[in-house]
Parts: structure tokens; C-alpha cells; sequence
């Protein structure tokens, strides 16, 4: 049977698993076995075996469960409000004032937590009612809010791009520092939407009576001081190697107990709960990496994933060209498939063609995470959509269409890491190899 018509074959059947309801992870397993059974004369027990045992204890991915558990820890902490009695005497001034706490507040417990979801329910519960209790514009709450959210995938530590160096062996530490930038420049142009929008119609931005000279902001802003020191104990720790991602873990865990606890609001019921959150989601996404190493490995013995590579090749793309027709293939896929499913779905198959353009696979995994971002606000499955309208019981449309500037700024910052990779690129070749 021919390469083309087999991947039919197995692409048709994993849609109609998905479409039907079954785990992703269990879905994944289907199709590997069927591909090793009908497809390849490859011994199926041995090699499901010989996989999930060889990727069942892999030290790496030890860093997911602590970076999680970091999370949801500090989730259940004040933090939150912290942020906002810090934050918010700085931006009384600024254009669009009080709504770049959204932006800066998503990306400061981004760096802490890894999670987009996390990021929009932690930051949702304090600014939505107090942003609207001061009467700014309904859309750019919730458009702030499910945009900025999504730095959680991107700015270290990020679950996501410890899923992407597993599947495809990249170093997760030169991942974390290769999301720094990146990073940055979406939180710049998160920022620099929102003082547009102000600068165009000032009216719709509330006045803030915020009138503290420069040594009471300071005194304000020393609930950030604990957050700060744990962001730069972490990232630090690995930019400088002097702890890998799993050692940097495990001390962020230590120490965001010591700082929920510091709170006064954290309590033994709340680690215990943040534990069980912690395992379910942790077994979820490993159980998903089980059953996509499975699949990768019966690709290969199927020779798919090579003689597509070579198909498109046949095509003549340009490594533009390429980037420009996956970018619509993630985004179509994201619609309906949260971000860790699309990552592990598609990288075995992608990345040889990747490779094969002459693109750098850790830029992108960058790139891959950028995208996949997209699909935390699109709907039908878009997660942030769903954090935000179960925290407002707004309709999840009405919170797409406030989020769709936002996606806006993530295709302009695809366009940008393309046009100049060094964005990606720089920091992590400062580290060597």
C-alpha cells in the first residue's frame, strides 16, 4: 500500500477516535498499534514495550510535574493581589493605565507558573471585577486578559516547551532561555496595543486618583520583591547552569512554599489540593508523551514521516513557504485540539521536513509554541476562552471576539521571530552547546 494512502488510513482513524470522544492519549495508542500491526513488520509487543519503558523514566520531563506543582501552589496563594497593590501605582499615568496590569501581572505569573490556564485564572479573579468595577472598556478586559494569558506557554518555566524538547530531544534548558525574548517582545506588543487603543479614544480609559510620590510607589511595590527573587532563582539558575531545568524544579517548589505560606492565606488544605491538581494534570500530559512516543516510533517504522518529508520536498518550498503553510495547519488544528495534543500529534511527522528546509528545530519549537498559543484563544477548544468565560459567565464568542486583537499580535510576532530568528536565536547561543 502506498505511503499516502496509509497515512490517510491512520490520519482517518485517529480523527474519528478524537471525534468520537476517546483520550487523546488512548487515541494515540490505537493508531500506533495499528500502524505497527497492518503497516510495518515490526514485532508490535516488543516495540510498545521496549517504548513506553524507555520513555516512562525520562529525567528530563521530571522537571513537569515540579514546574506544575509550582503553579498551583502559588495559585492558591495571594499572590495575585500582590501583584496588583505592586503594579498598579506604577501605571495610574500610563496610557491605557490600570489594564497593563492584565499584561504585566499574566506575565509575571507566567515565569512562575507555566501555564496559560493557570495565568488567566489566577490574574482573572483580581483584575476582571476590580477593572471593572473602575469602569474600563468590557472588550479590552477580556482581550488583555485572554492575549496576555498566553505568555504562560512561552516565557520559562513553560510546560509546553518541556513537552517539545522530550518529543524531540532539544535541550530544555536552551528552550527556557529561547522563550526570553520572545517573551518580551509579545508583552511589548501587548502593551503597546493597549496604549493605542487608549491614545485613540482616551474617553473609554477611566481616570485613576493614584497620586503617591516615587518612596510610597516603592513601598508598594515590596510585595513583588519575593516573586522577583524566585523568578531569577529559577531562570537564573538554569540561563547560568548552575542547576539543570529538574534541579531549578525542584528549589522553585521549595520556595514557592515558603512563600504561599509567607502570605498568611495558605494553608495545608491548599498544598494538598494544589498536590492532587498538580498529579492529575501531570499524569495527563504524561500519559499523552506515552502514547505519542509510541506513535512516533511506529511512524517511523512505517516510513511516513521520511517519505512525506520527501513528498513536500518534491513541491520546491521555500523554508518560508513551508512556515507559512504550517502556520495554517496549527491554527486549523488548534481550533479543536488543546496546545500539548497539537505539539505531541504532530511532531514526529513535522519535524524531519522541518529539518529537511534547513530549519533550525530549536527556533522552531518557538515558533511551534507561538502558534500553538493562537489556539488558546480560538474557539471551539480554546482554553483561555473557557477559563475566562466561567470566571465573567460571559458568552465565549463575545470573549473570542475580545480576544481576536490579541491573536492579531501573535501572527505579527510569528512574522518577526521569521524575519529576524536572532529573537529566538541570541540568548541561547550565548549559553554554547
Amino acid at each position: 500500500m502506498s505511503d499516502p494512502m496509509t497515512f490517510a488510513i491512520l490520519l482517518g482513524l485517529l480523527l474519528v477516535l478524537l471525534a468520537g470522544g476517546v483520550w487523546v492519549a488512548l487515541s494515540l495508542l490505537i493508531v500506533a498499534l495499528a500502524g505497527l500491526s497492518f503497516f510495518s513488520g515490526a514485532p508490535t509487543g516488543l516495540v510498545m514495550a521496549t517504548t513506553l519503558w524507555g520513555n516512562s523514566h525520562s529525567w528530563p520531563l521530571a522537571a513537569l510535574p515540579l514546574f506544575i506543582l509550582m503553579g498551583e501552589i502559588l495559585l492558591r496563594s495571594r499572590l495575585s493581589e500582590d501583584m496588583f497593590s505592586g503594579l498598579a501605582p506604577w501605571l495610574g499615568r500610563a496610557p491605557g493605565r490600570l489594564l497593563h496590569v492584565n499584561v504585566l501581572g499574566c506575565a509575571i505569573f507566567a515565569a512562575v507558573s507555566g501555564s496559560s490556564a493557570a495565568t488567566a485564572a489566577t490574574i482573572g479573579r483580581m483584575s476582571v471585577p476590580e477593572l471593572t468595577r473602575r469602569g474600563y472598556p468590557e472588550s479590552l478586559i477580556l482581550g488583555t486578559l485572554a492575549g496576555s494569558a498566553t505568555l504562560g506557554f512561552l516565557i520559562p518555566p513553560s510546560v509546553i516547551l518541556i513537552v517539545y524538547g522530550v518529543a524531540t530531544e532539544q535541550s530544555i534548558a536552551r528552550l527556557f532561555i529561547a522563550g526570553i525574548l520572545p517573551g518580551l517582545m509579545l508583552v511589548s506588543l501587548f502593551g503597546g496595543y493597549v496604549a493605542l487603543r487608549a491614545w485613540m479614544n482616551p474617553a473609554s480609559i477611566p481616570r485613576e486618583d493614584i497620586t503617591l510620590n516615587l518612596r510610597e510607589k516603592l513601598r508598594a511595590s515590596r510585595r513583588l520583591i519575593p516573586i522577583v527573587i524566585l523568578i531569577g532563582g529559577v531562570i537564573g539558575s538554569i540561563y547560568t547552569g548552575v542547576a539543570s531545568p529538574t534541579d531549578a524544579a525542584a528549589v522553585g517548589v521549595v520556595f514557592s512554599v515558603i512563600l504561599a505560606v509567607a502570605t498568611g492565606s495558605f494553608r495545608w488544605r491548599d498544598f494538598k489540593d494544589a498536590l492532587f491538581s498538580a498529579t492529575r494534570t501531570s499524569a495527563m500530559i504524561a500519559f499523552i508523551l506515552l502514547g505519542a512516543s509510541v506513535l512516533s516510533v511506529s511512524m517511523g517504522f512505517t516510513g511516513i514521516p521520511r517519505n512525506l518529508a520527501a513528498w513536500i520536498g518534491t513541491f520546491g518550498l521555500s523554508p518560508t513557504a513551508l512556515l507559512a503553510v504550517l502556520t495554517v495547519f496549527f491554527i486549523l488544528l488548534g481550533c479543536f485540539l488543546d496546545g500539548i495534543s497539537v505539539v505531541v500529534l504532530t511532531t514526529s511527522i513535522i519535524l524531519p521536513m522541518v529539518e529537511a528546509a534547513g530549519i533550525d528545530p530549536l527556533w522552531f519549537g518557538i515558533y511551534l509554541v507561538l502558534v500553538v498559543e493562537m489556539s488558546q484563544i480560538t474557539p471551539p477548544v480554546g482554553f483561555n476562552l473557557f477559563v475566562i468565560q466561567g470566571l465573567t459567565g460571559y458568552n465565549i464568542l463575545k470573549v473570542a471576539r475580545a480576544a481576536l486583537p490579541f491573536f492579531g499580535l501573535l501572527l505579527l510576532a510569528v512574522l518577526l521571530i521569521t524575519l529576524v530568528p536572532g529573537i529566538v536565536t541570541y540568548l541561547p547561543s550565548l549559553m554554547g552547546n
